[in-house]
């Protein structure tokens, strides 16, 4: 592990239309949010063990930052960031994900996103693309303020396509796998936000400014006036 001293994360609150994109912190938010990734990563995906309480968490929850998307405080998608020198899930339960030697990172401009999630009973798929697209916001703006530059993901080989789609420039850093339990297709990925900065202020201004722009939440507007 990196011998680098991480200080404690800076955190996310803003508006995104009638959506409210946040850090979770209250019991209510985490019990919606191990809820939802139980429906995802237990019972759709079969990544992990189902549970009797039907909450899904693990020991990264500890170090890490959970973003939520909720819609009257309803959550409908999120994403875990863990920032490094804290253990990644890549180095560990993803690890078959790795090509080569391919060296992880772990400099304090890195995080590691797992656990993204959106409402699989969301049957609207123009709906679930712009949840998708809302929380990747979330995630940006979260590495916005944490000076994050790189970030690794191990998703669906499908999802990875999705993302590339909708304009991150996510490289593979392995050949697709079959991670065992469920032995559902994967992909490790790594992100240059600089890289994507640059590419999309020549090819998607407009969406770069989108990102940057945020209508801050009420909790926020109170306490910087």
């Amino acid at each position: 592990m990196s011998t680098e001293i991480r200080q404690e994360s800076r955190q996310i609150s803003f508006y995104e239309g009638e959506l409210l994109v946040k850090a979770l912190e209250s019991e209510e938010e985490f019990r919606q949010a191990y809820h939802l990734r139980h429906r995802v990563f237990a019972e759709k995906l079969r990544w992990v063990p189902e549970r009797n309480d039907q909450l899904e968490s693990d020991i990264y929850d500890a170090w890490s930052t959970s973003i939520g998307l909720f819609s009257n405080q309803q959550l409908l998608a999120m994403v875990r960031m863990t920032p490094a020198p804290f253990p990644f899930m890549l180095e560990s339960e993803f690890s078959g994900c790795l090509v080569g030697s391919h060296p992880v990172r772990k400099n304090l401009d890195t995080a590691e996103i797992t656990r993204l999630a959106v409402d699989p009973a969301i049957a609207d798929r123009g709906l679930s693309a712009r949840l998708m697209r809302t929380i990747f916001k979330g995630m940006y703006q979260w590495c916005l303020v944490n000076n994050i530059r790189y970030t690794y993901l191990v998703v669906e080989n499908r999802l990875l396509r999705v993302v590339q789609r909708i304009g991150w420039p996510c490289h593979a850093i392995g050949a697709p796998v079959a991670l065992p339990p469920a032995d559902v297709l994967s992909v490790g990925a790594l992100l240059d936000l600089d890289e994507f900065r640059s590419d999309a202020a020549a090819k998607r201004p407009e969406m770069l400014e989108w990102l940057n722009t945020t209508e801050p939440a009420m909790t926020e507007i109170a306490a910087g006036g």
